[in-house]
């Protein structure tokens, strides 16, 4: 029942992340695009129920529905893509930087300059600051480029204030690194000042609406709670108090995640919603929360701070919690088939941090040949974990993404993602290959969603201004975390519990 609980979480998943990526690019239907996505977990749920669990699919198939799976996605993509034709006379090469015209903004076109208005342009840019050699005026963007002779901040700030002081709120200006190496100027239109743009007249913080949700899944978790406590003879959806340690530790997670990021976000003035908590009737009871930032960040380390508050301040709420609710759990035979989401009898194994955390709660009790049947309050602290480790995943616009932005840079964050998902899918697909299981097979649907986020994440306004030493070692450590809560206990480490 848990696998397929798991699939039509990830069919959900996927449908809002195919929506959100493909609107304005492609005229290809949603729903189909969608529909080729699934086809990997349909395929392997349908051979699950044919074969059952214990005669895996032939490893060669498996590879072949993802890489065709792939093919046929970016084909669709493709052939209904909406083309923006340059103005007559203007080159159709493509922008320097994949973000340019992306997301936020930026698919209005340039309204063309006038001579004086491009002699302007070109007096904002004093040549001690940053020396400019030509402009590239593309459908989308203004392109200066030329060399940078200050520091970048002094550099983006002085030119930011003269652009505003001839053109008011008409562009939004980034700074970029170039694929030279020399950092670029792209103007796009600034979206808030188009009035016929509802992305950004509609109010973002609705706190009916928040509190509402809130409720609903304070109502929908305490049912699951109890039935997590063990009790299965509730009338249909009628809560019980017993409930109420799952739903209230899940939700302090949640909320305090998604708040502190609220805070950070709305203390560099960027345009974000209130948190919305996403209720739901089975499973967990609940689908997480969120919170939706629509404006680009002022510079990489507003970047980092906004992604970097959200997994930490839930990493300090949940530890506790989860100690707490280890400590008041079961130890219990390790049974023969065990996965992830399995909390009666779960073998914490696959975790270092797991393993380590139930050694200090458990003491003794606790060894290698043990399983633990969890109490509410560690589910909630255990799930708390799970999602920590999912968003602190280097890959596009999760926090993990944006973490590794700020540090290295937007193509080098890139390549780290793609080196990331990439060797996710490998690993996941280790029992298959050679019978050794490093990780739970389940991380495989975890793999299949990381392909569906964008690779590229939005930059900063200023994305060339590095981020201090602190924050360098502050985001490496977080990476660290990451690998401390997905890599299994070595064995030298799982031989200190016998």
């Amino acid at each position: 029942m848990n696998f397929f609980l798991l699939l039509l979480l990830l069919g959900l998943a996927t449908y809002f992340i195919v929506k959100l990526t493909v609107v304005g690019i492609t005229r290809t239907s949603v729903w189909l695009l969608w529909l080729v996505m699934m086809i990997p977990p349909l395929v392997w749920t349908a051979w699950i129920l044919v074969y059952g669990r214990n005669q895996p699919m032939p490893l060669i198939l498996m590879i072949g529905i993802f890489g065709i799976t792939l093919f046929l996605y970016s084909w669709l993509i493709q052939r209904g893509r909406v083309e923006v034709k340059p103005p007559e006379g203007q080159t159709s090469e493509p922008s320097a930087s994949p973000e340019i015209g992306s997301q936020n903004n930026h698919s209005a076109k340039v309204r063309p300059l006038n001579k004086a208005e491009e002699s302007s342009l070109r007096e904002c840019f004093p040549w001690g600051v940053y020396y400019l050699q030509n402009l590239e005026f593309r459908p989308q963007a203004v392109i200066c480029r030329g060399h940078l002779r200050s520091k970048p901040e002094v550099a983006y700030k002085t030119i930011r204030e003269n652009i505003e002081a001839k053109f008011g709120d008409r562009f939004l200006i980034i700074f970029q690194d170039g694929f030279n190496g020399n950092p670029f100027f792209a103007l796009v239109p600034n979206p808030q000042a188009q009035s016929n743009d509802r992305r950004y007249s509609e109010p973002l913080t609705r706190p009916l609406l928040a509190l509402g949700l809130l409720v609903a899944t304070l109502y929908t978790t305490t049912i699951i709670g109890a039935k997590l406590a063990g009790v299965s003879s509730l009338p249909i959806f009628k809560p019980d108090p017993v409930g109420l340690p799952y739903s209230l530790a899940l939700i302090t997670i949640l909320g305090v995640r998604e708040m502190v990021r609220y805070l950070v976000a709305r203390r560099y003035k960027l345009r974000v919603s209130l948190p919305y908590f996403i209720p739901f009737p089975d499973f967990l009871g609940t689908l997480g929360a969120f919170s939706q930032v629509r404006s680009l960040a002022p510079n990489r380390k507003a970047l980092f701070d906004v992604a970097i508050a959200g997994p930490l301040a839930g990493l300090v709420v949940t530890i506790p919690l989860l100690i707490w609710g280890l400590a008041n759990s079961k130890i219990v035979p390790i049974p023969e088939k065990s996965w992830v989401l399995n909390f009666e009898a779960l073998n914490p194994s696959f975790s270092l941090l797991l393993t380590l955390l139930s050694k200090l709660a458990l003491g003794s009790q606790f060894t290698a040949n043990s399983a633990i049947s969890l109490h509410p309050v560690a589910i909630a602290g255990y799930i708390g974990l799970i999602i920590t480790a999912l968003t602190l995943m280097p890959v596009g616009q999760l926090d993990g993404g944006r973490i590794v932005h700020a540090i290295f840079g937007q193509r080098q964050a890139a390549t780290i993602g793609q080196v990331a998902r990439f060797l996710l899918l490998a690993v996941s697909l280790m029992p298959w290959i050679t019978g050794v299981t490093l990780i739970p097979p389940a991380f495989l649907f975890w793999a299949i969603f990381l392909f569906l986020i964008p690779i590229y994440n939005e930059p900063a306004l200023n994305d060339v201004t590095e981020l201090n030493d602190r924050r360098d070692l502050l985001g490496l450590m977080a990476l660290g975390l990451l690998l401390l809560i997905i890599l299994p206990v070595p064995r030298s480490i799982a031989q200190l519990f016998t």
